[in-house]
């Protein structure tokens, strides 16, 4: 007894876009939530650097203008002026000069030169940064005004990393996620890969034994004497072969094919021949090529599969009437073109990008798949492309296959 294979729904894929952009949405707002947070806290730890800051220039200010402060300055150095060691700050008097700093990625062996431009460009920085911290400068004795000094300073390297910090986490979190979208889709078309290939092995099972039934009854109806219409079983042993064919198809799915270096006109006129009495006698298939031997590795069986897919479903989009045309062409760098065109009623732009989505039809009866196997064929077990070319919506549309000679 045969075990059923199970497939996974269309609305499975069709609603799998919609779950990513809801994925995308939650980790936006995620984002936003973490970074307005961090910025809460950095906006918090600016205000209290910035105070740390107003006390060192209070206290230079107290021991600048209290005579009777000498005796503790050494104590108000120790307790608030030195024990700045992270926020970098410059001193200067009233004509910019640089008085003191602290903090600074500057080393003790520079040139003045170099030293003086360097806390100059600190300076800017530090300016275009932070309004400066005044300092009054008054007479002990009198408290008249004799100048001013200015505390210019800029985040601590602890202030930076705090900014800096939503922007790596995010940065993290995004490369952790795009691994595991890439490891969720490699998953995933495993797992089709698997359907796939149930699905076709079953059917090819299937297929086998009413396939040898057919081929019995065929050889009986061909020893018949009182059978007049000999040219109906020999229809019948194509259709025959044809299915023997289908069979070889599905077998070949989910196993790496063989290429072989074969004439892709004969194969494709063995298509349209096959094909030309059992569709409508109003619908002409016609073959164009400049050269009756066009070379490409194909393996037949599956080769042919698609073009007869792709001629199927034009004969559906046309109806009864109307004109599939196949053009074969060499193309540069080892390649060939085959163009698929039929005069049906074309593809929307909105829905051209789907055509090749498991379980996207136009029809009122079919699962969606012709497609969706075509491309499998072509691209996974060809090395090659099939897209659509061009669709006008009551013009038509043309299907292009890019096969190697090589």
């Amino acid at each position: 007894m045969s075990k059923k294979v199970p497939t996974p729904s269309p609305d499975f894929y069709r609603n799998n876009s919609t779950l990513k952009w809801v994925v995308l949405v939650v980790s936006v707002l995620i984002s936003i939530s973490s970074i307005y947070y961090t910025n809460i806290l950095v906006d918090q730890l600016k205000e209290r650097e910035r105070q740390q800051v107003q006390l060192y220039a209070k206290a230079i200010e107290y021991t600048a203008n209290d005579e009777n402060t000498y005796g503790d300055v050494n104590f108000i150095a120790q307790e608030i002026l030195f024990q700045n060691n992270s926020i970098p700050i410059i001193q200067v008097g009233d004509s910019t000069k640089v008085l003191s700093f602290r903090n600074l990625d500057m080393d003790e062996n520079w040139p003045e030169e170099k030293k003086t431009s360097f806390l100059t460009a600190e300076m800017e920085m530090m300016r275009g940064t932070y309004e400066p911290i005044q300092v009054t400068l008054r007479d002990p004795q009198t408290g008249e005004v004799f100048g001013t000094q200015y505390i210019y300073y800029k985040n601590s390297f602890l202030l930076k990393q705090l900014i800096a910090y939503p922007y790596i986490q995010l940065s993290v979190i995004a490369i952790f996620g795009f691994i595991a979208y890439l490891a969720f889709n490699y998953s995933k078309a495993a797992e089709q890969n698997q359907v796939w290939v149930g699905l076709a092995k079953e059917t090819a099972h299937q297929l086998g034994t009413p396939l040898s039934s057919l081929m019995a009854w065929v050889e009986v109806l061909r020893e018949d004497p009182e059978v007049k219409h000999k040219g109906v079983i020999d229809e019948l042993e194509k259709d025959i072969q044809k299915l023997r064919m289908v069979t070889e198809r599905f077998s070949s799915i989910g196993s790496v094919p063989s290429l072989k270096k074969e004439n892709v006109v004969a194969l494709i006129n063995n298509v349209v021949n096959y094909l030309r009495p059992r569709v409508s006698s109003k619908i002409r298939m016609e073959v164009f090529t400049l050269s009756e031997n066009i070379f490409a590795n194909v393996h037949a069986p599956l080769f042919e599969w698609v073009i007869e897919n792709l001629c199927k479903n034009a004969v559906d989009a046309m109806g009864n009437t109307g004109t599939i045309a196949i053009k074969i062409l060499r193309g540069n760098e080892g390649k060939v073109f085959i163009d698929v065109s039929d005069t049906g009623k074309g593809i929307p732009r909105s829905k051209i990008d789907h055509v090749f989505r498991p379980g996207f039809t136009t029809k009122k009866r079919g699962w969606g798949l012709g497609l969706t196997l075509a491309k499998r064929i072509i691209e996974a077990y060809h090395n090659g492309k099939i897209f659509v070319k061009s669709s006008e919506e009551s013009q038509g549309t043309t299907f292009r296959i890019v096969l190697n000679v090589v």
